[in-house]
């Protein structure tokens, strides 16, 4: 009997004090747990802050690297490209003498670019030369000053009056260099030695080759005065001589 009692009071004891051990020990789990939870939030900041923190330091270098120039304005409060009038004329490669007569007629006139002038001018040789050969007379008047294209009419004619007629054609311009450039108020005038290769075949009135060869390139040398009246509203440059070069 006694210990039966005592194994009942053992027992008694035993499930008197059951719940507020499951209480200690539900405690302790949410404690481990809380601090788990933080040392995963912790991990996570850590892996966060090496991310951000390295993009924004990159981007701080970025914007705090070298700053292009900035653009100044005139009164008027329009931009203007910094260093625009010395990238309009080609110092290098120039005489003095052409470069002053370029500066010249950049200062009387202020839309003129060079290097627009000589893709112009290279234009300008290419439809010329078409236009002569094909006999076209308009466009050759668009183009040439009234000498120049008296003189391209005058050799048409006399083409024509031999029952000839012209079938060439521009390979390719090798070469356009400015050779003299000079401004005397109001006109501008601006001397290019072109080098080109020309297929030229000339045909008789029944179509017959009788000179040159389309299969043949000859080099073409020529030596072309554009000239242009600064207060004329037009931008436009007219060939007024032509010389072999």
């Amino acid at each position: 009997m006694r210990c039966s009692f005592v194994l009942a009071t053992y027992l008694v004891i035993g499930n008197c004090n059951a719940a507020p051990l499951r209480q200690g020990l539900s405690h302790v789990d949410k404690t481990v747990e809380i601090v788990i939870l933080a040392m995963i939030a912790a991990f996570l900041g850590l892996r966060l802050y090496s991310v951000l923190g390295r993009r924004a330091e990159h981007e701080e270098e970025v914007i705090q690297g070298p700053r292009p120039a900035e653009t100044p304005r005139t009164s008027g409060g329009e931009s203007v490209e910094r260093g625009a009038q010395p990238a309009r004329l080609p110092v290098a490669g120039v005489t003095p003498a052409i470069e002053r007569g370029l500066r010249e007629i950049a200062a009387a006139d202020p839309r003129f670019n060079i290097a627009a002038f000589l893709e112009g001018a290279k234009g300008a040789y290419r439809m010329i030369l078409e236009a002569f050969w094909k006999g076209d007379k308009e466009t050759l008047a668009e183009l040439c000053d009234r000498d120049v294209y008296e003189g391209f009419v005058g050799a048409i004619a006399s083409r024509e009056a031999a029952g000839e007629t012209m079938d060439n054609r521009l390979v390719r311009i090798e070469e356009a260099v400015i050779v003299s450039a000079a401004f005397e108020a109001p006109m501008a005038r601006i001397a290019i030695r072109f080098s080109a290769d020309i297929a030229a075949v000339t045909r008789n009135a029944s179509g017959q080759v009788v000179a040159g060869s389309l299969d043949d390139a000859v080099e073409a040398r020529d030596l072309w005065t554009f000239s242009r009246n600064i207060t004329s509203t037009s931008p436009d440059w007219l060939l007024d001589e032509t010389d072999e070069a």
